[in-house]
């Protein structure tokens, strides 16, 4: 306990250096620009803003990434409350009573509630980040090469089943993704692997390309696609933001169970903050004393779904920085910029990296508050970048995408594998396939091809070495209930969604 404290002290110190403060700033920022503006995700930000930490140490990187991240989600609400279009799918539940309240001249109180309550979320959700890591870094501790194997399985199955809605086409992207995690040198005979004569993918497909074409490249041809519509005029509002002491005890409770709701779904491999939002947004709704208000502007609604979404940013962090699972498109995109930087998810970042590791938590802290300011003093300026049309976003992304890939090994090839993956997202979104389920395999099957040819290695080809321990079982049960697990979650959402 005391050596926990010890690290979290060391982590504060560090992350309060003037380059991590600007860092968090500046990321925080640009994240909730990037929210904002419907089209576009937290995923596609942080895969953006990827090849901008190279060269950075690891934890200012990763403060960065986790600044975009937690400003992306909140940003989604400024458009969901100002415009009645949600700019992420995690305000979708925020736009119910948010526009409501709008349309009755309390933009700023909505405005206000939304950004205190994303911030009360977020900073409760570093008490699981900070204390429930740990433990699970500890429990990994003991996985082997059986182990491992099941544990990217399970990855799989779970993200390919919960984030798709066909299970089948779900686990086709994690095959695809496989499929290219084989690219490069054998990693046990040193053989060359569908490299065609490339030297560039000797150590496989660079994971930053990767990211940045499945999730931006793809992301601008969907939007080429589409016929640019003029965007609605946001309202403009006087009032000055904040919120009464009286309102802040009424909504604390409401703010706290989203905390918890938000906090266990983010810890859930899968879920995300989409579902997240309308949990709580019901939740609040159904133990509030003024359920009429609900739909006609609630600020209790607008409080709840905040709350949620954004307390999955801290425990979705917990599978991701211990297991190596990510539990969302965003967090997967985390994890290839861990990757990029040399270092695997796992036990290794609480024991060899500890000190990074809790720099980055503190960083994570930090970004809370960063974004609370933000949020406050700059709801006006971002309600009108929500209004940027499509034929300034897409040539600007495109450019961003062209120089982050080049800049990676100043080759040209990163560029062509990046706009090749490009096609491939926009491919895949086009026939409902799982662009996070690709990146996941794509990560994940290295560890997975290891652990099953050092199993067998270790057994001299005796298959039963896969089912010789209580923690492969366990992560066999993981896996069938991660394949089942789409029958509930689809249940669970459009039920929550019908609801209204």
């Amino acid at each position: 306990m005391l050596e926990t404290l010890s690290l979290m002290g060391a982590g504060f110190i560090h992350a309060l250096t003037p380059i991590n403060l600007i860092a968090m700033l500046a990321s925080t920022a640009l994240g909730v620009a990037i929210g904002c503006l419907p089209g576009l995700s937290a995923a596609m930000g942080v895969a953006l803003l990827l090849p901008v930490t190279f060269g950075m140490d690891p934890a200012t990187g990763l403060i960065i990434l986790g600044g975009i991240y937690c400003g992306a989600i909140f940003g989604g609400s400024i458009s969901a409350i100002l415009i009645h279009t949600p700019g992420t799918p995690a305000s979708a539940a925020t736009a119910i009573e948010g526009y409501q309240l709008t349309l009755k001249g309390q933009a700023a109180k909505a405005l206000s509630v939304a950004c205190i309550a994303s911030f009360v979320g977020g900073l409760l959700s570093c008490i699981s980040l900070y204390f429930l890591s740990p433990v699970l870094s500890e429990i990994a501790l003991k996985f082997k090469s059986p182990e491992y194997f099941w544990l990217s399985i399970f990855g799989l199955t779970v993200i390919a089943g919960v984030s798709s809605k066909s299970l089948l086409k779900g686990l086709i992207s994690g095959v695809l993704g496989l499929l290219i995690s084989t690219i490069g040198m054998d990693p046990m005979e040193g053989v060359e692997r569908f490299m065609f004569g490339q030297s560039t993918l000797y150590n496989g497909v660079d994971v930053t390309c990767a990211l940045i074409g499945l999730f931006s490249m793809s992301q601008v041809l969907i939007l080429a696609e589409e016929r640019i519509v003029k965007r609605n005029r946001s309202v403009k509002f006087k009032e000055r933001l904040g919120i009464s002491w009286a309102d802040f005890k009424f909504l604390s409770p409401t703010m706290i169970r989203s905390w918890i709701i938000g906090n266990i779904i983010g810890i859930l491999p899968g879920a995300g903050a989409s579902i997240a939002c309308f949990m709580g947004y019901n939740e609040a709704r159904r133990f509030s004393k003024h359920k009429e208000d609900f739909g006609n502007g609630a600020i209790e609604g607008v409080a709840g779904s905040e709350a949620a979404n954004n307390a999955v940013t801290g425990g979705s962090l917990i599978p991701t920085l211990t297991l190596g699972i990510p539990g969302e498109s965003v967090t997967a995109v985390l994890m290839g910029g861990l990757i990029i930087h040399g270092l695997q998810p796992g036990p290794e970042l609480f024991t060899t990296h500890a000190s990074m590791t809790y720099t980055f938590f503190a960083g994570f802290v930090l970004v809370q508050f960063a974004m609370l300011a933000i949020g406050m003093l700059g709801c006006r300026a971002f309600a009108n970048i929500a209004r940027i049309s499509d034929a300034i976003l897409i040539p600007s992304i495109f450019i961003l995408c062209v120089v982050g890939s080049y800049a990676i090994h100043n080759s040209i090839v990163e560029v062509v594998i990046m706009l090749i993956f490009g096609v491939i997202g926009f491919l895949v979104r086009k026939f409902g396939l799982n662009v996070a389920a690709i990146v996941l395999g794509l990560i994940l099957g290295p560890i997975g091809e290891n652990g099953l040819r050092r199993s067998l290695l270790l057994s001299d080809g005796d298959w039963t070495i896969l089912f010789s321990t209580p923690v492969c079982w366990i992560m066999i049960a993981l896996c069938v209930l991660g394949v089942l697990s789409p029958l509930l979650m689809e249940r669970w959402e459009n039920r929550l969604k019908g609801d209204h």
